[in-house]
């Protein structure tokens, strides 16, 4: 398991996790749902693997594509969010599975929250905080998101240049955007993480992040430097 998902400090909610092939979801709820989310994981990556198969651009696009007939909802949503960002529509898959299973698993409980290699979609009753993992960078562990209950369903997810094994053309240690979508959150933590390099384009990633329609917030780590813009809450 990775080892950020130790970092759980919260003792109400019962954890689960679920694994087929490149999906590893760790779920959080008020029950354990590890049957019910196998189950509706299965279904989605059946779906997108079936379009893949006869849409074989869809999976190898690093730019927006158009879909020329009606497609499943979730590689609509997939196509919409990376045309947003102006990346591939693969970029935004790890937070469309999230959102895709956890909008299945609310049916189940009132508190759902799923990480699927650093990209989240939640849904809480109460206050929340979500830890900052950017590698070797000093503020590891260091810093948190505050999640409000009234602003969720949403997406908080993470792009790095310097760790994990998502494509990257850049080198940040953690570019991690929040919106309504965590299909949205992903495309773009993808696109702004491909610009920032070094500490100097931590502006020009907040730059893009501002005119990225439904992006709500961003926070950029390079080494030991931290931009934010929008509605970032951080405690320490």
């Amino acid at each position: 398991m990775k080892s950020y998902r130790y970092w759980c400090e919260d003792k109400d909610l019962v954890s689960c996790n679920v694994v087929i092939k490149e999906s590893d979801l760790y779920i959080r709820a008020q029950k354990n749902l590890e049957k019910k989310a196998f189950k509706s994981l299965s279904k989605y990556r059946l779906i997108l693997e079936k379009y893949i198969a006869c849409n074989p651009f869809f999976e190898s696009s690093l730019k927006p594509v158009s879909l020329k007939k009606k497609a499943p909802l979730i590689v609509e949503k997939m196509a919409e969010a990376a045309k947003k960002a102006g990346v591939g529509p693969m970029a935004a898959v790890a937070g469309a599975i999230a959102e895709f299973v956890g909008r299945d698993l609310l049916n189940y409980s009132p508190e759902v929250i799923i990480e699927n290699g650093g990209d989240i979609f939640i849904k809480t009753i109460k206050v929340r905080r979500i830890g900052i993992y950017s590698g070797s960078s000093s503020f590891t562990g260091k810093i948190a998101i505050e999640i409000s209950p009234q602003k969720t369903p949403m997406g908080i997810c993470t792009s790095s240049g310097t760790m994990g094994h998502s494509l990257s053309l850049g080198r940040a240690d953690a570019v991690v955007v929040s919106s309504s979508s965590a299909i949205l959150s992903d495309a773009s933590a993808t696109a702004i993480g491909n610009l920032v390099k070094t500490e100097e384009d931590i502006s020009e990633g907040i730059e893009l992040a501002r005119k990225i329609d439904g992006v709500s917030g961003i926070l950029i780590i390079k080494n030991d430097k931290m931009g934010i813009w929008g509605d970032v809450k951080i405690g320490f």
